[in-house]
This record gives C-alpha cells, structure tokens and sequence, in this order.
C-alpha cells in the first residue's frame, strides 16, 4: 500500500505560485468598482455622476444598462444560473441593501474607489422587513410555493407522538450566517475575436460560462471562464454572481480587460448566505428510550423574489430508526438578497436540532446520550423503506466514545471541574449528509514520457481534488505522482459540473477510473498494474453517470447544467455518517466558554485522500465550533441588510478559539454507490458539530441552547 501522497499543489500555494482570479492582469487592464444603494428597498429617482466623472483616471460611470446590453439572469433553482434573478443596473428598482447603483472604472483601482463614493443618487425609501418576525413578511408553506417540495409523511406521527410515554417539544432558532471565503469576489474579463474570457473562482464555470452567454446573447462556445485555483468556496461561489456581467459590458464598451472586485461589504448583501431559520422538534420515545415519533416544522428565510427552498427534514429523518414522522416546511419572504447555500446548508441546522432534542430525550429517558443514539441506529431508510448502501454510524459513536473517554463521563449536569476550577462539559451528536454523485466527461491523454494528463470537470477550491485525482491514478496504476498532470477548473477542457454537496469526489474520481478502464482497453494494456509505454500521444474521452441516471443526465451537463443524484438511487438511499464528541470548558465567573478538545469518527466510503480527507474533517469542526460560539450576521431593522458586514464584527473562529482536532475514518468502502467505494466528506464533517458543543455545554451548566449562536450573557 502506498503511503499517503501530500497536497500536490502545497508548494505552489505556500510560495505564492498559484494565481487566483483576481491575480490576472492582461495587457491594459482598467479597474472597476461598485457604488451600492444608501437604502434597503425602493427606487432611485436620480443618480449624479458629475464628480466621480471629473476623477483623474476615470474612463467610465455606468449607471444604466443600454437596452439588450445585459439581460436579467435566471436563478439557479428554477434551472438558471444566477444566484438570484436582480441584475444591477437593469432598472430603478432597489430589491435590496447594497445593491449596486453605479459602476465607475478607471485607470486604477484606487482613482475608481473615490469615484465610486462621489457617485450620488435621491431615492423613494419602501420599509424593510429583515427577520422572521418582522410584520412585513409573507409566510407560505412551501408545497403551496414548491410542488416538488411535499411535505415528508410516513405514519401518523401526531398520534404516535401524542401516545408517546417520553416527550420532547422544543423551539431553535438558527441565524443567517455568511461564507466568507478568504478570497474575495471578482472577475476579470476580456474580449478577443468576439468571445469574452473570464478569470473568475468560482465552483461553478459553466454556469458563468452558460448564464453570461445568455446575458450577452452569445453562444456559449465564445465564452471561456477560468477558474484553476478559488480561494474558498463553501457555496458562495456555486453560481453566477452579479458583477460578472456588468465587468463584462464595461470591457466591450471600453475595448480593454476590467477587473471589478467585490469589497468584503458588499459580498455580505450581493451573495450567498445561510438563510435565518427556526425548527420546532417534537420527538416521542417509549420507556426504553426508543423512538416512536418525529415532527419537524421548518420556518426559513428566502427573497421577495425568488424561492429559495428548505430541504432540511430530509436529513433529520435519516439519522435514526423513526416508525412516524411529519414535516412541515414554511418559507418566509424578506427583503434580502436570495439566501443560497453554505457549508451543510440544511444539515448543519436541521442536525442541531434534532441532535439537541436527541440530548434532551437522553435526559428525559435516564439514558446515556451514545447509549440512547445506539438503541435508535437503522439499517433502512425511514422515509423510502430503502436499505442504506452502507452505514456505520454504530461505530463512529463506539470509536469516538472509546477516543474520547467517554466512559469517565458522570451524567449530572454541573458534575465535572477542571483544575483550575472551570466547569467540564461533554458533549456528543451524530451526523449525516447525502452522498449525492452527479454525471462526468473525463479526458485522458497518455504521453511517449510516461506523463499522464487528466482533464476534470471540478473545481480546485481548497479542498484537494487535485490531490485525490493524483492518488487515485497513482494507486490505479503505480506510477510517480510527478508524471500526473490535473487541468481543472477551465472551460476549454471539459464541461465542469458544480462541485458541491459534497459530490465532487464521488463524481469525479469514478470518471478518472472509468477513463483509465477505457485507456487500458485502448491500448491492448491488462486491466492492472502499469500502463504502458505508448510511441504517440493516446488520449480517452470517457461519460460517467450515477447509479440509476439516463444517458441524458450528462447530455445536461456538458450543455452546462447540472444534473446531481441522490441520496435515493434505485436500489438504496447513500449517505455519509459522523459522530462528534466535544469536551468544553465554561468559566464559573465570566461564563466564557472555550473547547478544550473534540473527537470525530467520519464514515464517508474509502478515503480517496487521507492528507487531504483530514484536512476537510478539521476545517468541518472549526466551522461548526464558529457557529456554535461565534458566527451571527445581525439584521438591520433600519436599513436592511446586516449591520456587522465584515470580519471585525462577523467573527470567526481564530487559531486560539481551536484545540487539537482528534479524528478517525472508518475507511470502509461502499461500492454500491461506484467502483472505487467513495462518498462525499466536506460537509457531513461540519454537521453535529454544534449540536456536540451546545451539549456539552449544558452537561457543564445545565443551559441547554435554543438559539445559536451561544452567547456569554446566556450563561450568566
């Protein structure tokens, strides 16, 4: 067996090698900069540009699209590709706070800031309304708004809830929270021969690439997005965004690249965000501490003008053995920009709740939580009557409590102190997510040098698939890593699906197995061992799809849409599991709370990485310890929008905030969801997360949290 192979492209990052799409500068390039809306919802009635014009430098002020210029995107869950359907500058109309009301650009960067701020604009103000409870909302239920969103139901779980001898009724609010990748949000676009090149991070470049083209009313074979390395992804870059455009247009109106980056401000209101959501869980359980039956009631936050869905009781009806279950899902509209996703979107706060309620029934019963969890473990699929493809859930939870020292824990709240005095809490929660895997077109060429090259239709976004291609060709087929070469992330190579949901893995990786099967077939080669040597260049162009999907699915993909599947397939629902134990440490005086250590056992298939797999499973924790403690963007009543729109007042987890991350993988293959036995890891390793800290916390207080994130005067 190979030893695990290192980040390939570790060096290249660490020595400033690898350039971001910010980082190109082609010939001439001017600089762009928005100037946003003073106000949260309205129209403008007049805009003033005189002084951002006179501006040494400037080479334009952009306050109205032509007619035809740019069209009006469409948003990615009605079968778009934008992040929500408001284009900038098509109208008056001002759906949101910081939606921009001009462009200025000019010679550079620093001459188009000031005029940007010198742009001005009178406005009719409309009230906002910004939080679920606000008066001004609309609430509908979502299968009045999304027939394909039905309410899930199996059993009568109202009465089995109400026969229940152990009973849990209880409400928890989760907040909008941001992405906030490191890198910030930015094109850079030109035009040569008629086509428009775009050097963009993005985790999706043919929806930049199929979207913009409709926006310019071009085909979309003369629109190129490139996109080899992005700087944080987390969902905030999973579709067209709203500056592509309008970089765009200023290129073709000045003959000349623009770059326009999004300062961190405006990324809070003009992208992507968790949306604000409340769960209410009643959870009934016979004497034994069996589930008897779940009700999920979902409110969540979405536009005034699009849907952005709520999926969360999928998950929380997966997680144990439930013979009844009801959902009831609600969407509120707000006047915000469109939320999307981020990081475990709807199992992060779906999964906190019922993981609490799960502690609460724990107590209630006089059972151990992992006890508790164990006795409720399924091997079918409460929703579809499907067998799950593989499960080890029961073993996490064992593994985990063995690392943990779970054993040593006494249950009364309040019961365990440090030597310092500070009061110990320990905490537990499992967790799922989908293990979804979408169609591929993968190519192989196989040089006279012995040099392979792979063509992948991913996204290079820190997370390492890079890295987990080289080592699967390496374990496949023996040779060097340093004969590997990975282009990804260019929409000249090959059609690129969304790399999200944590599919990128199980998408990508069975194309790479598939294309090197065709290549050794090509070349006459055994179906093991090493490739031979070839006197000219031998290259394979392979489609791959999921279990069960039609020849069509990757006839949508390479026309530039997606087409995920899962977790149900055919024959079994897949998903990926964890377990997650939290020990805390609370001040008795000041009530801070600091983690003091966590223990995760993670079963996502056959780990295709390991270096890279551990990495995923330590920033999944680190995520869901900065929304247990930290992460919260505060609406603005007044204005709309969020108050704290940047990372002085949204904080996040620092290196202070974070102990040594203790984790574990199962590392059994599933090959009922592909030949090489893989599931999706990234997001499933920040579910449970929260719901681990938040107990944990109140076996050392006895405060059991409704509301995230946890807050020093909760505690006091």
């Amino acid at each position: 067996m190979n030893p695990p192979l290192p980040r390939v492209d570790a060096l290249a990052k660490v020595t400033g090698q690898v350039r971001y799409g910010a980082d190109w500068v082609p010939p001439g390039l001017a600089h762009a900069a928005l100037t946003p809306a003073a106000i949260g919802k309205g129209r403008v009635v007049s805009v003033e540009t005189a002084e951002a014009e006179a501006v040494p430098g400037v080479l334009l002020v952009l306050t109205r699209l032509a007619e035809g210029e740019l069209t009006a995107p469409t948003f990615l869950m009605v079968g778009g590709d934008a992040f929500e359907s408001v284009q900038p500058l098509l109208d008056d109309k001002i759906a949101h706070r910081g939606q921009p009301i001009a462009l200025v650009v000019a010679e550079t960067p620093y001459a188009a800031a000031e005029a940007a701020a010198l742009v001005r604009a009178t406005y009719e103000e409309e009230p906002v309304s910004v939080t679920l409870d606000d008066p001004g909302v609309e609430v509908r239920d979502q299968a009045d708004v999304l027939g394909p969103y039905e309410d899930r139901v199996v059993g009568d779980a109202d009465a089995a809830y109400a026969a229940s001898a152990r009973r849990v009724d209880a409400v928890f609010d989760l907040p909008t929270q941001h992405p906030v990748p490191m890198e910030l949000t930015s094109s850079v676009v030109y035009w040569d021969d008629g086509g428009v090149t775009v050097h963009e991070g993005t985790q999706n470049a043919s929806a930049i690439r199929r979207g913009l083209a409709g926006q310019l009313g071009l085909p979309q074979e003369r629109v190129r997005v490139v996109a080899p390395y992005v700087g944080g992804g987390f969902g905030n870059r999973n579709s067209l965004q709203m500056q592509t455009g309008l970089a765009a247009v200023a290129a073709r109106r000045l003959g000349r690249p623009v770059k326009l980056v999004v300062p961190r401000e405006l990324m809070f209101h003009n992208s992507g965000f968790r949306p604000a959501s409340r769960h209410r869980i009643r959870l009934g359980a016979g004497p034994d501490g069996r589930i008897t039956a779940l009700l999920h009631d979902v409110d969540q936050q979405t536009s005034r003008y699009d849907v952005f869905p709520a999926s969360y009781t999928d998950t929380s009806a997966r997680v144990y053995a439930v013979p009844a279950f009801r959902a009831h899902q609600r969407i509120v509209f707000t006047d915000s920009q469109t939320p999307g996703y981020m990081r475990a979107p709807y199992e992060h706060p779906a999964v906190f709740a019922l993981e609490s309620a799960m502690d609460e029934l724990a107590s209630a019963t006089g059972l151990d939580p992992v006890e508790l969890r164990l006795l409720n473990d399924t091997e079918t699929d409460p929703l579809t009557g499907l067998p799950f493809s593989s499960r080890h859930l029961a073993e996490c939870l064992r593994r985990g409590a063995d690392r943990f020292g779970w054993a040593r824990r006494t249950p009364q709240p309040g019961s365990m102190r440090a030597d310092d005095g500070s009061l110990v809490g320990w905490g537990v929660a499992s967790a799922a997510y989908k293990a979804s895997a979408a169609p591929a077109l993968t190519r192989l060429r196989l040089d006279p040098d012995g040099g392979l090259t792979v063509w992948a239709g991913a996204h290079e976004m820190g997370q390492g698939i890079r890295t987990a291609i080289v080592e699967t060709v390496v374990g496949l087929t023996g040779m060097p890593a340093g004969l590997v070469t990975v282009e990804a992330g260019d929409t000249v190579g090959v059609p690129h699906q969304l790399t999200a949901g944590s599919w990128g893995t199980a998408t990508v990786l069975p194309g790479v197995y598939g294309a090197l099967e065709e290549l050794r077939k090509r070349l006459g080669a055994p179906p093991t061992g090493p490739l031979p040597r070839v006197a000219a260049p031998a290259e394979v162009e392979v489609g791959s799809l999921a279990p069960g999907q039609p020849p069509e699915a990757l006839d949508r993909v390479i026309a530039g849409g997606m087409a995920p599947a899962g977790p149900v397939y055919p024959d079994f629902t897949a998903y990926s599991f964890a377990a997650h134990f939290v020990e805390v440490r609370v001040e008795p005086t000041t009530r801070r709370v600091r983690v003091a250590r966590t223990v995760s056992v993670v079963d996502c298939g056959r780990v295709a990485s390991p270096v890279t797999a551990a990495s995923q499973v330590r920033g999944g924790v680190v995520w869901g310890i900065g929304a247990a403690l930290r992460e919260h963007a505060e609406p603005d009543p007044r204005f709309g929008g969020f108050a704290n729109a940047d990372l002085e007042g949204y904080t996040v987890p620092v290196n202070a905030d974070i102990p040594d991350i203790d984790l574990e993988f199962i590392d059994e293959p599933d090959p009922s969801l592909n030949a090489l036995g893989v599931k999706g890891l990234g997001e499933v390793s920040m579910v449970g997360v929260a719901a681990a800290v938040a107990n944990a916390v109140h076996h050392a207080t006895g405060y059991r949290a409704r509301r995230l994130p946890i807050r020093i005067e909760d505690l006091l």
